[in-house]
């Protein structure tokens, strides 16, 4: 059998963000594909959740530890890292308490693979490598410094635009080394692959997208809002305000013009307060969404406006599992393996964006149709034992060489 340790920086349980989803649902992959796994996270104050409201199978199942660290940024913090060699976005993920206890794992369990749930574990590779021969493997949730590179061209504040690329420069350069240090890079798609190798991993590369457990987004029963327009995500994340502030901007003042009682409703944990302050006519801002599955059955139209970003949207995923008419941007679709027209519909540009919109609203059929499509296109390629089995097969391929 063979034995992976998983390290994550954020706890998996409640499955309800991109990250949180993409960790539970490999260590359920990987669990369903007979792994002896062990799962170690950080449990940050930001995304802080409690061990005890992890549900007990999952627990033993894993044999899962978090280590509690307030990792939240601080003016002080960003100002003493100035006279630091190291990204202000990587250091904060770096401390005593998790190298203990990784380093206790390490010498009483022999694993065959550590994964890394992202690039900012690969911080404990020295520790890796030290107490344990297993492989490294990074599971590489997005290709970290081009979600900055994306963001930076909008920075319109001087200073602020100096400082992210100052940090963005030692992200690259750490996001390189650990690249050089790890046995296997596994991305979250195909163009994040494209993307390693252009910038020369010449290692083991396999791409395993982020997998859903199907029959656990039946249809529920809501009723709909007519004429409804709907985002989801976590709003703590700048990518997430970015899309939502441009679509808002942007796009929504023709949507209304077009159909005047259309809705747009933006829901997610985190939101900022400036948000609260919109006042553009039909628009709602909900930051505490008391039911994903009612939020997503209950709104006409899914859009994903996203302007950078890297990886995969899981909430793409989500919105096809539950059979969602979308609109998102080339970016906001990376990875996804659709076919535009026919499952989801394409925009970038504000005009194009908008009528995607509209052409859902008010065309009925057309709408469910997509959202059929999407569906279809999901239970075929979604569900999340077959996605991880090919990461199993992987492993044991290795083993056996």
């Amino acid at each position: 059998m063979i034995k992976v340790l998983q390290i994550g920086n954020k706890a998996p349980w409640p499955p309800d963000d991109g990250s949180s989803i993409a960790i539970y649902n490999m260590a359920m992959g990987l669990i369903h594909g007979g792994v002896d796994l062990h799962l170690l996270t950080i449990n940050t104050k930001k995304h802080f959740k409690p061990d005890h409201a992890i549900p007990e199978s999952f627990r033993k199942a894993v044999h899962y530890r978090s280590v509690y660290k307030n990792t939240n940024p601080t003016p002080i913090g960003a100002f003493l890292n100035l006279f630091s060699s190291r990204s202000y976005f990587v250091s904060r993920f770096r401390f005593n308490s998790f190298k203990k206890a990784l380093v206790e794992l390490l010498k009483t369990e022999k694993f065959d693979f550590v994964q890394l749930e992202g690039v900012f574990m690969a911080n404990y590779i020295p520790e890796i490598k030290k107490y344990s021969t297993a492989k490294i493997v990074l599971r590489a949730h997005n290709v970290e410094h081009q979600i900055w590179e994306r963001h930076i061209q909008r920075e319109s504040r001087l200073h602020r635009k100096w400082y992210l690329q100052l940090q963005n420069k030692r992200l690259r350069n750490f996001e390189l080394n650990a690249m050089r240090q790890v046995d296997a890079i596994v991305p979250i798609s195909k163009v994040d692959e494209d993307a390693f190798k252009a910038l020369g991993f010449k290692g083991r590369l396999l791409t395993c997208m982020t997998g859903v457990d199907i029959n656990g987004y039946s249809q529920i029963s809501v009723p709909r809002k007519a004429r409804s327009v709907f985002y989801i995500g976590s709003m703590d994340w700048i990518p997430n305000q970015e899309a939502v502030t441009w679509f808002i901007k942007n796009c929504w003042p023709m949507v209304r013009k077009e159909v005047p009682d259309a809705r747009f409703f933006a829901g997610g944990k985190g939101m900022p307060l400036h948000f609260f302050h919109i006042t553009e006519p039909g628009v709602s801002i909900i930051e505490h969404v008391t039911s994903a599955p009612a939020f997503f059955m209950e709104h006409d139209v899914m859009v994903v406006p996203l302007l950078s970003g890297s990886g995969i949207r899981i909430k793409i995923i989500e919105g096809m599992s539950y059979g969602k008419a979308i609109v998102s941007t080339r970016v906001g679709a990376e990875g996804i393996g659709y076919t535009p027209e026919k499952n989801i519909l394409i925009a970038d540009e504000p005009d194009d964006f908008a009528a995607a919109v509209i052409k859902l609203l008010k065309d009925v059929g057309e709408r469910e149709r997509i959202e059929q499509e999407a569906l279809h296109y999901a239970k075929n390629h979604f569900d999340n034992k077959s996605v991880v089995l090919p990461l199993v097969e992987f492993y044991t391929r290795w083993i056996d060489d």
